[in-house]
């Protein structure tokens, strides 16, 4: 193991990120859209020994996801995922991205059609704090998970996690597993709609 790959066991990743990696399992060929600076890919690949791609749109996040060693392209997922083949990967990972999409419920699709099963991860626009917000402020709100404000945030289309189970059923998609978060710490999936401040759902055919 180089000096780079030990150092890179010892960081430890955001409690979001903790939750995704922790339904890859070890060995597995990973894709990871909109994968950032390569934070989380870096990490399985150190820990994990995963065979790890990654898509990201920002040209300055790429040159650093490449500066850490990763196979890291400049790519959109709403046109590049096409171009890759049926089950080309174990595990496909989209990180508080899919808000993003112009097309969520396609991304979906592709996502389980390039791998055998996806990893998705979103901000709840559910959550009692958002509730609250809205209806006591009357304004959009500005959270831990939602850190930015309506004119500068790039999320197009929020979603609860009640939204998101009744797009997985309706796209005929098997939800294999689920994770909460609130604070940072996970939590049970009781009243996840209403007091998860994130969610972490891994989907299959």
């Amino acid at each position: 193991m180089t000096p780079e790959q030990m150092v890179q066991r010892s960081i430890a990743l955001r409690p979001d990120l903790a939750a995704v990696a922790a339904a890859v399992p070890p060995g597995a060929r990973v894709l990871d859209i909109g994968c950032g600076d390569g934070a989380l890919l870096a990490w399985l690949r150190d820990t994990k020994s995963v065979e790890g791609r990654g898509i990201e749109l920002e040209p300055g996040k790429v040159a650093a996801a490449v500066s850490r060693g990763l196979a890291v392209v400049q790519g959109d997922a709403a046109t590049d995922l096409p171009d890759y083949p049926d089950a080309a990967f174990d595990v496909a990972i989209l990180s508080n991205t899919l808000q993003a999409m112009a097309q969520p419920a396609a991304v979906l699709l592709e996502l389980v059609r390039v791998a055998r099963r996806a990893v998705i991860s979103f901000p709840n626009f559910g959550h009692w704090r958002v509730r609250a917000s809205l209806a006591f402020g009357g304004r959009m709100p500005v959270t831990q998970s939602l850190p930015v404000s309506w004119h500068e945030t790039s999320n197009i289309h929020f979603c609860t996690v009640d939204d998101f189970r009744a797009l997985a059923a309706d796209l005929g998609l098997k939800v294999e597993s689920q994770a909460f978060l609130s604070g940072g710490v996970r939590r049970g999936a009781l009243l996840a709609n209403l007091m998860a401040e994130q969610a972490v759902f891994v989907l299959a055919r």
